[in-house]
């Protein structure tokens, strides 16, 4: 197994930071920039952290957590995003409902699929968690929801959500 990338390393950060304020949250967005230029331009943050832009290696990223997304659909709230210079990548946090591959094969075809999701008995709640660059690197998570109790299952993956991937991608052209 690989070293993982700063990306990586950034995007367990977050997901990290997600779970700590538990389920059932709405999308949480997140800009990334180069730390070293973070510290840079905020010489109080840097003071404050204690450490110097010169100390910090080249290719890591702070996540710098968004307001909140508008109502409505995450499409239409993407599609609207434009990033200022410094942003690097960016990340988006977001639960939906997940159901096996031959339950999406055995919907019927005018059933609303997310009325079916919803009421399907082996639907699962995951927590999807992406980031990408502006260079197209990306990385994802999916986090299960376990029953009372039990631990959350987490899987890493470069391409776990790959319409999500593409969408993050588009707000960053």
């Amino acid at each position: 197994m690989s070293e993982p990338t700063p990306l990586e390393i950034t995007l367990f950060e977050i997901e990290l930071h997600a779970d700590a304020g538990g389920w059932d949250r709405p999308p949480q967005l997140f800009a990334l920039v180069e730390t070293a230029e973070l510290l840079s331009r905020e010489p109080a943050l840097a003071a404050r952290v204690g450490l110097a832009p010169a100390d910090v290696p080249a290719g890591l990223y702070t996540p710098v957590e968004q307001e909140a997304l508008p109502e409505g659909p995450l499409d239409e709230a993407l599609g609207h995003i434009m990033w200022p210079d410094g942003v690097v990548g960016c990340a988006l946090v977001h639960e939906v409902l997940a159901l096996p591959p031959q339950a999406e094969n055995d919907r019927p075809a005018l059933t609303d699929p997310e009325e079916y999701a919803r009421t399907h008995p082996d639907r699962r709640e995951v927590r999807l968690a992406v980031a990408v660059l502006a260079d197209g690197a990306s990385a994802s998570a999916i986090r299960v929801r376990s029953d009372a109790g039990a631990d959350d299952e987490l899987m890493f993956g470069t391409d776990l959500a790959p319409n999500l991937t593409e969408a993050l991608l588009a707000t960053l052209r």
